[in-house]
């Protein structure tokens, strides 16, 4: 995890974005709707590339990203946004 603290604003912009890509609204990111946030970032992102991201970002493994995961996610790979 990063020395960085993320500020109030900035969580909040991030859980925004988070429920954007949530488009079953069920609180969890699936493996479609992260291709679908994938393919926004990287057009040019293989499936393969993108299942093992989604691998890695699900950190329990119960097949869905949490918005913890997401934010930790988040934090480590995107800061510079």
């Amino acid at each position: 995890m990063t020395d960085k603290i993320l500020s109030e604003e900035k969580i909040n912009e991030i859980e925004e974005n988070f429920k954007f890509f949530d488009s079953d609204n069920n609180g969890f990111i699936d493996d479609k709707e992260f291709e679908k946030l994938m393919k926004i970032i990287e057009p040019r992102a293989r499936i393969e590339e993108i299942e093992k991201g989604f691998k890695i970002v699900d950190e329990d493994g119960d097949g869905s990203i949490d918005f913890a995961e997401f934010l930790q996610w988040w934090e480590q790979c995107w800061w510079q946004f």
